[in-house]
């Protein structure tokens, strides 16, 4: 009778010659692993998540808005009353909005579910590298280093539209590597263009860019004739048609007299947003009603991603992902051992590589050169392709040590990136230095042995390993802590310590954000916790602010106007009632126009003006920085203080419109 207690791994027979499936049934050891990675993401994600508050507040309201109605619900409106929609596609904000209906309004009912979506792909990621290498260590390392990634912690602790997009593209490179491997390949490649369709619905065309890596590995390294791999990839593009337009198709065929204005565009048209605002306009910086282009966003250029702004958000294991992603797809070109360590062919592998350089490029490239509005957070849809090459790499890399051009590129990519650890920490001061004097001299020592491994016994090896590790993770670890114990609010949050001075809200590098960010003064004078904010942070109410707005609320559509999504916003989570936020996000959107403005108080729809928005107005302004969009806003209050007696609580203006109706 045997007394071996090793759980048993039972392999599958893949369609390629000699390659084997992964095992069914994992070793004990590896579900504890993956159990405690999973279990650790979630501490990480979900602890004090609390304490920041409404986050972006602009995203909250929204929030708030589809618990309570519907229609707010299908469109993304800023208000139950439905005005005017946040700038963006609404699926992001669909499971907040459920979330909300389900337990109440609170910040931790907005933010656990972008948590539960960051270790969601945590664990897809796992999957899908443990899938192509058949290895656990592999799968566990590309989980860990998207999980420390900064500003991947920044964003699944945020209610931006960032969570749920990476979520999706993981989630559809994983099924590309299930089409790949040959089983039912026209099943997986059409749901991969879903996702990717499904993702445009949360942060629209930025979703596409994983679209020619997908593409491109399908069509090289699909197990299938050429003729299929197009039809297939036909039937992927209208995949992602379908599940990307259907809610486009709906909202340009609904009457515009009965749906809110599409904010952000100029003429209420979802597809001027899609193309304009939200498209090209990224790219080129000529985006209408918007804040300005690269001037305003920092400097382009091929070391974009590596300066001062973006580098310690992302940046610490870029080059080690290309580096070691070329070198894994190098190998797999290399004929290998009969025991060579992974079950998959070396087709499906080189596929994968394809697609996740694809994916890496393809976004470095776009980030470093768009002219356009470009925040820090976006990065983080460099963050699975960044973690998933390192993780293939690595163990690639690793089982090839014995050569002695391999050792060299172990050896290298630990001093490459121990170098640019100690750069990044160096632009952080005096926030624990003697870190990456740590980093440097460990960097250094495990560099030394890597480029000896090949001659070291096993257990030697495996200390070295350990040693490099600790040089690549523990910089983006500390700065992954730094970010998880800082309280993160406004509409340009960014990860880690203050480096630098650049576009930011609480948080982060200090920048236009806080209370009377760019292009909002707030309101001097004001009540402390009073503010009427700014474009890019929240108004704050006060009690007495709130008892004036929720008086007699249900005689009322809107129970205030404020020009300017953040200002309104603030108002609208205090009082859970609806605010319109004319002129929408930057204030530059017409809607309403004065017309129908003065005609919804003269039909009684609105009760309060708050003066002091914070927006970038339109031509007509007499704010400026906008480049085009409407002046309705200004002319909106130029006819308020004209025709209205202000009053001052709480040191914010308040304008009683009721007056007004006849």
């Amino acid at each position: 009778m045997s007394t071996s207690t090793a759980a048993p791994v039972r392999a599958t027979t893949h369609p390629d010659a000699g390659a084997t499936a992964p095992g069914v049934l994992r070793l004990p050891r590896e579900r504890v692993a993956l159990a405690l990675l999973l279990g650790s993401t979630a501490l990480l994600y979900l602890w004090g998540l609390g304490a920041s508050g409404w986050a972006n507040s602009f995203y909250s309201a929204a929030v708030q808005a589809g618990s309570e109605s519907w229609k707010a619900f299908f469109f993304g409106s800023s208000d139950a009353a439905n005005s005017i929609t946040v700038d963006k596609t609404p699926l992001s904000l669909w499971p907040m909005m459920l979330s909300v209906r389900a337990f109440g309004l609170s910040s931790w009912a907005i933010l656990v579910p972008q948590a539960l979506m960051g270790v969601g792909a945590v664990a897809l990621l796992h999957a899908l590298v443990r899938r192509a290498t058949g290895s656990a260590g592999a799968g566990l390392l590309a989980g860990a280093v998207l999980a420390l990634t900064p500003v991947a912690v920044l964003m699944f602790r945020f209610n931006n539209p960032d969570a749920m997009l990476v979520l999706l593209l993981v989630a559809a490179a994983y099924a590309v590597q299930r089409a790949l491997e040959g089983v039912r390949p026209v099943r997986w490649i059409a749901l991969a263009g879903a996702l990717v369709g499904l993702a445009f619905l949360a942060k629209m065309l930025q979703a596409f860019l994983v679209l020619p890596a997908f593409a491109l590995a399908y069509a090289l390294f699909a197990a299938v004739p050429l003729g299929r791999r197009v039809g297939h990839l036909l039937v992927a593009l209208a995949s992602t048609v379908v599940a990307g337009g259907w809610w486009v198709a709906v909202v340009e065929l609904w009457p515009a007299s009965s749906r809110p204005w599409i904010g952000g565009s100029q003429g209420d048209s979802i597809l001027e947003l899609t193309l304009g605002y939200n498209g090209l306009g990224r790219i080129t910086g000529e985006e209408t009603g918007s804040v300005g282009g690269a001037s305003g966003w920092g400097e382009t250029g091929a070391l974009r991603l590596l300066g001062s702004e973006i580098g310690g958000q992302v940046a610490w294991l870029l080059p080690a992902a290309v580096v070691l992603g070329a070198t894994a797809l190098a190998l797999t070109w290399r004929r290998g051992p009969a025991s060579a360590p992974s079950p998959r062919s070396p087709r499906v592998l080189r596929g994968t590589l394809a697609v996740w350089l694809g994916w890496l490029v393809a976004t470095a490239v776009t980030f470093s050169f768009m002219g356009g509005i470009f925040h820090a957070y976006y990065t983080v849809a460099l963050a699975p392709a960044i973690a998933a090459l390192v993780g293939i790499g690595a163990w690639s890399a690793w089982s090839h040590r014995d050569s002695l051009l391999v050792s060299g590129v172990l050896a290298t990519t630990t001093a490459l990136t121990a170098s640019l650890a100690f750069v990044l920490l160096d632009r952080a001061g005096d926030w624990h230095p003697w870190l990456k004097y740590v980093v440097a001299v460990v960097g250094a020592l495990a560099t030394l042995a890597l480029a000896g491994v090949r001659h070291l016994p096993r257990r030697a090896g495996r200390v070295v390993a350990a040693a490099a590790l600790v040089a690549a993770l523990a910089s983006p670890t500390a700065y992954a802590l730094s970010t998880a114990a800082t309280p993160h609010t406004g509409s340009i949050p960014t990860a880690g310590p203050t480096t630098t001075t650049g576009p930011g809200g609480t948080g982060g590098p200090a920048g236009m954000g806080g209370p009377g960010g760019m292009g909002g003064p707030g309101t001097t004078g004001a009540a402390p916790g009073a503010s009427t904010g700014g474009l890019l942070e929240a108004s704050t109410s006060s009690e007495a602010i709130d008892a004036l707005l929720t008086s007699d609320a249900d005689s009322f559509t809107w129970v205030a106007a404020a020009v300017g999504s953040n200002t309104a916003s603030g108002y609208q989570l205090a009082t859970q009632e609806p605010v319109m936020a004319i002129g929408g996000f930057n204030g530059s959107d017409p809607s309403p126009t004065l017309e129908e403005f003065q005609q919804y108080v003269a039909d009684g729809e609105i009760h309060w003006f708050i003066g002091g928005g914070g927006t970038m107005g339109g031509p007509g302004a007499g704010v400026g920085g906008a480049d085009g969009g409407s002046d309705a806003a200004a002319e909106i209050t130029a006819w308020v203080e004209s025709t209205f007696t202000a009053q001052s609580v709480d040191g914010v203006s308040l304008y009683d419109l009721s007056a007004g109706v006849e």
